[in-house]
């Protein structure tokens, strides 16, 4: 016999559980323009394994996906002592992540004595009319035979999310593509997977795509390098530099093709203090190489030199495309208060140039913002609440692996529900972009070397599972999704669902709507529940409904 069951998309489902453990979905509410999804599960008596494919039937069949939720093995869950009791389990072992294409000509694999889940999603095109859709999804075994059937209503309101006005970065790691399907960079197959991985940062509401004009000066080993994936031509004749653009115009075409609104412009100086350049790599009297890197100091006249050279033409370029306004700028990532003085020297030598650019950088600490040193600071999500009280304009914030207590976060072994936590969260305190380091990042701590992700989440005993990447290396050159990205995505799904409907009721009205269900709502409290999350969004939908309908 074939147990089923259908569940939603804030629950995860490891092999060892019972279906039983779960709550069952019978019913939701979307906007007819969202992208939604549930999980059906399945189990077999020991003597009933084998394969079915998975049927969606109903009117909304058209708009339906199918995938099948592989488990990853995580060998750190989270850091000792990090258990704040909203993770799911704190043991390495296998955790549901990769949202994996199906095989065998659309069909699962139903193993003895093991629940497993498929992932079904609905992406709705604003095309549906305002109605309750009956829908099934069913598993037909290889003889025809409908082995099992799950049931429920989709009811389609009639209005649709407006925009995602959030500004959102995950850190695009172009030479984790190059290392890891074995091409030269800015070959042309490396171009393929780079708009491959950017289409689906784009659907999964990426905005902001990080822009290596220069190998990225991020996760670097002192005295290590990445490899080089520099879309500027350097060349240089003497004392005098001439630049190309032709990789940097053909990204940026590529950007426009895919949907991308903005540039993240690598980081100008090193990591964690901005002591140094970045590698940069130029034609220098017909050879090329290296001319900056760990050796050369960052606010020294060289280094400064070259800045102050490079930066004008740059935007002189970018002025001429119409795209200068695109562009957000960094000077170095999370500098603590020691790094003080020598983030302040690094800026100077460029701040003249960028003024009324956003120049902005993950921090934690409140005298960068304090001193005016950082006008759009970027503190991390469990360091926001000072910059929250002093009503810091256009506030951003992140996380990484670091912010792992009571915050919400994207880690593996934390539950879906925490992981969509941020959305309410960021709509109540009016945040403006969100950054997050790893959207697929393959390499191990400080980029010694390489990983496969598919084998190894943690980045070789280095962080907690999830914090790398949000995307796996597809066979085919594509990206494939982790059910963690499109959480998340659901999370600015809520935000957008939200501001409609605080168009028809203020924004007062929509946070009390929201805490009535989640209690107050802080960046340091995360649900704890899925019913939760999903109450509160039939409650925004059920006042959208209420205005349009």
């Amino acid at each position: 016999m074939i147990k089923t069951a259908l569940i939603s998309s804030l629950e995860k489902c490891f092999p060892d559980q019972k279906i039983e453990d779960f709550k069952p979905l019978s019913a939701l509410s979307v906007l007819n323009n969202e992208r939604f999804s549930v999980q059906l599960l399945f189990c077999s008596e020991p003597d009933h394994a084998g394969r079915a494919i998975v049927r969606v039937d109903g009117a909304l069949a058209p708009f339906a996906s199918v995938r099948f939720v592989k488990n990853i093995r995580v060998d750190i869950p989270t850091f000792p002592g990090c258990d704040d009791g909203n993770y799911l389990r704190t043991e390495p072992g296998l955790y549901p992540d990769l949202l994996q294409p199906l095989h065998y000509g659309g069909a699962v694999s139903i193993m003895k004595d093991q629940t497993q889940s498929a992932w079904v999603e609905f992406d709705l095109d604003g095309s549906v009319a305002a109605d309750t859709y009956p829908c099934a999804i069913t598993l037909v075994d290889g003889l025809g035979n409908e082995v099992a059937t799950e049931r429920f209503e989709v009811r389609v309101i009639g209005a649709s999310l407006p925009e995602q006005e959030l500004i959102l970065t995950q850190w695009f790691h172009t030479d984790c593509l190059a290392n890891y399907y074995r091409v030269d960079a800015w070959s042309e197959e490396h171009w393929r997977i780079v708009e491959n991985f950017a289409a689906t940062a784009k659907k999964n509401g990426i905005n902001l795509l990080l822009t290596p004009i220069f190998t990225p000066a991020l996760d670097t080993t002192v005295g290590g390098e990445r490899t080089t994936v520099q879309l500027i031509d350097v060349c240089k004749n003497g004392d005098t530099y001439s630049f190309g653009y032709d990789k940097l115009d053909r990204w940026i075409d590529m950007c426009d093709r895919v949907g991308i609104k903005y540039f993240e412009i690598a980081h100008l100086f090193t990591q964690w203090g901005a002591a140094h350049a970045p590698k940069v790599m130029a034609t220098v009297d017909g050879e090329y190489k290296k001319i900056f890197g760990w050796e050369t100091e960052a606010a020294g006249k060289d280094y400064s030199t070259f800045l102050r050279t490079f930066l004008p033409d740059f935007l002189a370029h970018m002025k001429a495309r119409g795209d200068d306004k695109r562009c957000y700028f960094h000077i170095s990532d999370e500098p603590n208060t020691e790094q003080l003085e020598s983030y302040k020297a690094a800026k100077a030598v460029v701040a003249d140039i960028l003024e009324g650019y956003p120049i902005m950088d993950a921090l934690s600490n409140f005298e960068f913002f304090k001193q005016g040193i950082v006008p759009l600071p970027i503190p991390s999500n469990d360091h926001i609440a000072s910059f929250i009280e002093a009503e810091v304009p256009n506030l951003w914030t992140y996380y990484c692996c670091g912010q792992c207590v009571n915050v919400s976060n994207r880690l593996m072994a934390m539950p879906s529900w925490r992981n969509r936590s941020i959305g309410y969260q960021m709509y109540k305190y009016d945040i403006a972009g969100f950054l997050q380091w790893g959207y697929n990042f393959y390499n191990t701590c400080g980029s010694v070397d390489p990983i496969n992700p598919f084998v190894d989440a943690c980045g070789e005993y280095w962080v907690p599972g999830g914090d790398t990447y949000s995307v796996y290396p597809g066979l085919d050159g594509t990206a494939w999704e982790s059910l963690r990205i499109i959480v998340f995505h659901e999370a600015l799904q809520d935000i957008r669902a939200m501001k409609l409907a605080e168009k028809y009721y203020g924004k007062d009205a929509v946070i009390a709507a929201a805490e009535e269900i989640l209690g107050e709502i802080r960046f340091d409290r995360c649900a704890t529940c899925a019913g939760s999350i999903l109450a509160m969004r039939e409650k925004i939908n059920g006042m959208i409904a209420a205005a349009v309908e």
